[in-house]
């Protein structure tokens, strides 16, 4: 693989003003002045941050003054992951710390849709509105532990659900309109809920799509459900439920109540949300996370890797299927407003989220690569056509930002914003790297390892290695790692998932990663998807990099199978642009690109044209799965149709198999 030579080009650095005003400067100065540690650089205070876990967490417990109705034992226990115990004793509520930071002199959320303007809503409305909400629930008999789910986009009633039901100590789970009725039962199944807060559909690149028929075969699917809320969306307001006994949310919210929610205590590890794998070849793991866990991990999260202050505006572009929206509701905690947007990020073009920042005057703007190089592809120039005066970081996550989308950023968004490449996952709801204010950003590398998280490199003998390619490990628990998976006897979904690899307590994420010298990053795509080119392993993210200097190409997706004999059949599949025609200067192109870029190792044996790039909801590429297929493995269990954005895609990837195996194709 290429590796970073040490030489990157620097595009951001933080200015004294940035320094001295930031959170991590501030807790530096508390670590100080109430324990005398001091460090002299990021590096050091990751490095303490790693070898003393237990004063490091409780470090935050005590900064950010955690609210607890009962004294924890001890910090953590010395059992080994994933059995580790933190805070045993100490009972606590995630809701109550979002609410102790509202701020009366501005809005909790921001709120736009294809389907509607901006709309503000106060801490006082969010305040009222989940108090009603959690009165509604308290009168189904809804409690501690129970399941409350939702089939919602991201609009302001998902938070004020979300709000509602963890602050009684019963738990969430969500799932977006566009999953298939398959998707979300196999999902939502596994955790037996009794509650379902559903909308009649959606709208998605100005197309309406209604979705009751969909809302009553999940209703049939679900036995354990008890009550059904239902939302018009997509009608107006004070339409009549099309599903029979459900109740209007407009309904719910007018239960009695006393104007101000309650706060029930709940242990450490209490679950607070149960989320989902992508689920691409069977039923999604369902990971499960704590109230304490995730509280600690998004409070030191944002306040030190995305520095988000009270009063600012926060967004980032997601849907309420992926690990992000519970992300993006994390910013309450620092009193910060949540900007929310449901609808397409192209539509009516891809200026529409670079608009939204200069009318919602977002500070922190989130979105995924492929967006920031599908807008560098256009060729757009948001700073050129857009006040982004308020914009002070950029957040990227998904998969690998490729460094030409860096210098895209600089070169056409804007010079001096902080860019946050950040990789973490569902498994944690959180990014193991990310982002230091503290540290200059180099392109194509993430600034840092997060505090906490100890994050290595492991080569093939399992040794830690600086400055090349490696196996992505965690050596060393982190309090928002699953607690468990739901209804997993023994663990034994969770050990496969994560410590079947390395002997001892080690993580394997499933990613290549390569960790400077100077303490950097770089994330080379997933290793369960590696190109093992005659024994030379290739990240799949080499080849993206490279091909994104190709306008022509929209997408790509690129496998390597290696077959009997020892020999290796590596194909491209190109996704091009309206107009182009695969022929063989573009084909050379390619090639040429690939070989200059990085080896003639990285040229595929064939390109192969093809209309669609098959894609998860979340907006993973299907490789791994598409590879199944080629070898020969039936669609029906290479890959989850139910839980992919266009399962019609696979067709293609069937077809070529077939010839494939027929030796129409060598």
């Amino acid at each position: 693989m290429k590796q970073s030579s040490g030489s990157s080009k620097l595009l951001w650095q933080p200015t004294d003003a940035f320094l001295k005003q930031s959170n991590l400067a501030h807790y530096r100065q508390w670590l100080a002045d109430q324990t005398q540690l001091q460090f002299e650089n990021y590096d050091d205070l990751w490095q303490w941050s790693v070898d003393e876990p237990s004063a490091f967490w409780e470090s935050l417990w005590q900064y950010f003054g955690i609210i607890s109705h009962s004294p924890y034992r001890a910090v953590m226990s010395t059992d080994a992951m994933p059995n580790t115990r933190w805070f045993e004793g100490s009972t606590l509520n995630y809701a109550e710390h979002v609410f102790r930071q509202a701020q009366s002199g501005q809005p909790a959320i921001l709120f736009q849709s294809e389907r509607q303007g901006p709309t503000e809503i106060s801490w006082a409305q969010l305040t009222t509105q989940v108090a009603a909400f959690q009165a509604f629930l308290q009168s189904k008999g809804i409690g501690k532990g129970d399941r409350v789910v939702a089939f919602i986009p991201n609009i302001p009633e998902a938070t004020v659900a979300f709000l509602a039901t963890i602050s009684l100590g019963a738990i969430w789970s969500s799932c977006s309109p566009d999953f298939g009725s398959n998707s979300v039962v196999d999902r939502f199944q596994q955790i037996e809920p009794k509650v379902l807060i559903a909308v009649d559909g959606y709208q998605y690149n100005g197309k309406p799509y209604h979705k009751a028929d969909v809302v009553q075969e999940i209703i049939e699917k679900i036995p354990s459900l008890e009550t059904v809320v239902y939302l018009p969306y997509l009608e107006e307001e004070g339409s009549e439920s099309e599903i029979p006994s459900a109740v209007l949310w407009s309904e719910a919210l007018r239960t009695p109540h006393d104007g101000q929610p309650r706060f029930v205590a709940v242990p450490f590890d209490h679950p607070i949300w149960v989320l989902y794998s992508s689920g691409t070849t069977g039923i999604p793991k369902a990971i499960t996370h704590s109230h304490g866990g995730v509280l600690l991990e998004h409070l030191k999260y944002l306040s030190f890797h995305n520095d988000v202050h009270p009063g600012e505006r926060f967004f980032w572009f997601s849907t309420t299927g992926w690990m992000m929206w519970n992300f993006v509701q994390a910013a309450l905690l620092k009193g910060a407003t949540i900007v929310l947007y449901d609808g397409s990020p192209g539509y009516p073009d891809l200026g529409m989220l670079w608009r939204l920042i200069e009318e919602a005057g977002i500070h922190h703007f989130g979105t995924s690569a492929p967006f920031l190089v599908a807008c560098m592809k256009k060729q757009l120039e948001p700073g050129q056509e857009y006040n982004l005066s308020t914009l002070r970081s950029i957040g990227s996550t998904g998969s690998p930002l490729p460094p030409e989308a860096f210098d895209w950023v600089y070169a056409k968004v804007k010079s001096e914003v902080w860019l946050c490449s950040m990789s973490g996952g569902t498994d944690v709801c959180t990014a193991f790297v990310g982002g230091c204010p503290e540290k200059p950003l180099y392109e194509g590398e993430i600034q840092c390892r997060t505090l906490g998280c100890s994050l290595y490199a492991f080569d093939e003998k399992g040794e830690a290695v600086v400055g090349e390619v490696g196996e992505m490990v965690i050596t060393q628990a982190m309090p928002s790692m699953p607690i468990y998976f739901w209804n997993d006897p023994g663990k034994a979904r969770y050990l496969a998932s994560y410590f079947e690899m390395y002997p001892g307590a080690i993580w394997r994420h499933g990613d290549w990663v390569q960790i400077t010298p100077q303490g950097s990053l770089v994330i080379m795509g997933r290793s369960d998807a590696t190109l093992n080119r005659h024994g030379v392993r290739i990240g799949t993210s080499e080849i993206y990099r490279a091909l994104n200097l190709i306008p022509e190409l929209e997408d790509c997706l690129i496998v390597n199978l290696e077959l009997e004999g020892g020999n290796h059949y590596m194909p491209l599949f190109a996704k091009l642009n309206s107009g182009i025609q695969l022929d063989d200067h573009l084909k050379q192109k390619i090639n040429t690109t690939l070989r200059s870029e990085y080896t003639p190792r990285h040229v595929p044996d064939e390109i192969v044209e093809v209309a669609e790039i098959p894609y998860t909801i979340s907006g993973k590429k299907l490789e791994a799965p598409v590879k199944k297929i080629l070898l020969g493995i039936p669609v029906s269990k290479a890959a989850n149709r139910d839980s992919m954005k266009n399962p019609e895609s696979l067709t293609f990837f069937v077809q070529f198999a077939q010839q494939l195996q027929t030796g129409e194709k060598k």
